[in-house]
């Protein structure tokens, strides 16, 4: 059997045992493993090469980005800066019809450029924002479902741990993916914002009557500046520094890091004991990440051995498909496999296969990291996975609202969140603006 028969049965294994319920980076692991030592007939071969890919994913010095900008996420989360910027944000937008909505997507962005993570935004905001919007007579659908949607910002705007991981993957400029998202994550936000407005102005008596339904409590300036300055401070020390050439990825982690920890501390936010548990959880988080990217590490040398991607790209161009055809696969392919996984593991396992492919048309990596990020967070929202949706329902007390209205009210922003995509594809300059 060739190689490129060898690697076409692998991904159609991989595929099989991880839709049977398998855990992903076992299943990678082994198939890759099983692939090299068919191809090459060298079990010892095999056994180096997945050695080789532990120590070098866990010895590149870019990977210690990833449990920074975790811990930063989760201090972040424990310092109460996405309840600051929830108030702040419906202050702002209080006169507007479905303001709460709005204040929320707006909440999300900003706490998007503080953290990175989806996870940590779908949990803070579930249980600020939904029981807000449901009691100034919001729709429960609407409520949880804007929660969900907007959750997404968290990947897509800077700092952003899909980026460091495709990063990782395709030994691209961390920095540069994210100076690639602000464009896109920008307008992602604004048309949520305007959906929301356009749904408000449509349907009022789903969103509390309209502007009328504002909070009572007006934040003074000074409260305002107060609830700001901390994340602003972050962010400029953050992204000011990454941008500014100060520090490097990694550097900015940590520095953000400490930020977010001295705020958390200057809050009386954190206990000693609290600080041991963020630590537990972050190592939790990143021991996962770890095993993921070992595993995408020696399945893309598997797929290399194999020479399967450019033999794919080679028949592609052959049968005059072109890249436009490649793009709508490559899409079908995200949005399948974002049913049944979480979206490190579908990068992860994409990514190695299609870039060769891409890199065959002369795609720009950076680009492609864009459309792929928002894509693959797509599957955050769709059934039967949608793991967004399952932190708000986990999230939130109300036993009337059931999983099929959260999926239900995601669906108008995970269409948004296609458009938005679209139009990256068909305008590459909003992914690549700050980089050129």
């Amino acid at each position: 059997m060739s190689g490129t028969a060898i690697g076409l049965w692998s991904i159609l294994f991989l595929v099989l045992l991880v839709y049977s319920g398998m855990h992903v980076p076992i299943v990678m692991i082994v198939v890759s493993f099983a692939g090299i030592w068919l191809i090459r007939d060298n079990l010892e071969l095999a056994g180096t090469m997945l050695a080789f890919a532990a120590t070098d994913s866990i010895e590149a010095y870019v990977f210690g980005v990833i449990p920074l900008f975790v811990l930063m996420g989760l201090l972040v989360m424990i310092a109460d800066l996405g309840k600051d910027s929830f108030a702040v944000a419906h202050q702002a937008f209080r006169r507007l019809p479905g303001n709460l909505g709005i204040a929320t997507v707006m909440a999300n962005a900003i706490f998007a450029a503080i953290t990175g993570v989806s996870v940590a935004a779908a949990t803070v905001f579930s249980k600020l924002a939904v029981p807000e919007m449901i009691r100034y007579g919001y729709d429960k659908r609407f409520a949880v479902g804007v929660v969900a949607g907007s959750s997404v910002l968290g990947m897509l705007i800077p700092p952003s741990v899909l980026f460091i991981i495709y990063g990782l993957v395709t030994n691209t400029s961390v920095g540069d993916l994210f100076l690639a998202g602000i464009i896109p994550g920008i307008v992602l936000a604004v048309a949520y914002a305007a959906l929301i407005w356009w749904r408000a102005r449509r349907q009022p008596e789903r969103f509390g009557n309209g502007p009328q339904a504002v909070i009572r409590e007006r934040l003074g300036t000074g409260q305002m500046m107060g609830m700001v300055l901390p994340i602003v401070l972050l962010i400029v020390l953050v992204l000011g520094g990454l941008y500014g050439g100060v520090f490097t990825a990694t550097e900015s982690g940590a520095v953000g890091a400490l930020g977010a920890l001295v705020i958390a501390l200057a809050k009386k936010r954190l206990s000693a004991k609290g600080l041991w548990r963020l630590l537990t959880e972050t190592g939790h988080v990143t021991s996962s990440l770890i095993l993921l990217i070992i595993a995408a590490n020696v399945y893309s040398r598997m797929l290399s051995v194999s020479g399967l991607p450019m033999y794919l790209a080679q028949e592609i161009q052959a049968a005059g498909l072109g890249f436009a055809a490649l793009m709508v696969v490559y899409l079908l392919v995200l949005l399948i496999l974002g049913t049944l996984m979480d979206s490190a593991s579908i990068l992860l396992i994409c990514v190695p296969l299609f870039l060769p492919v891409f890199q065959a048309f002369q795609v720009d990596v950076v680009w492609l990291g864009v459309i792929t990020v928002i894509v693959v967070e797509i599957g955050l929202l769709t059934p039967p996975f949608g793991m967004a949706v399952f932190i708000v329902k986990a999230s939130i007390n109300d036993k009337t609202i059931s999983l099929n209205d959260i999926f239900m009210g995601t669906l108008p922003f995970a269409a948004v969140m296609l458009a938005v995509a679209l139009m990256v594809i068909a305008m590459p300059w909003m992914a690549t603006a700050f980089i050129r």
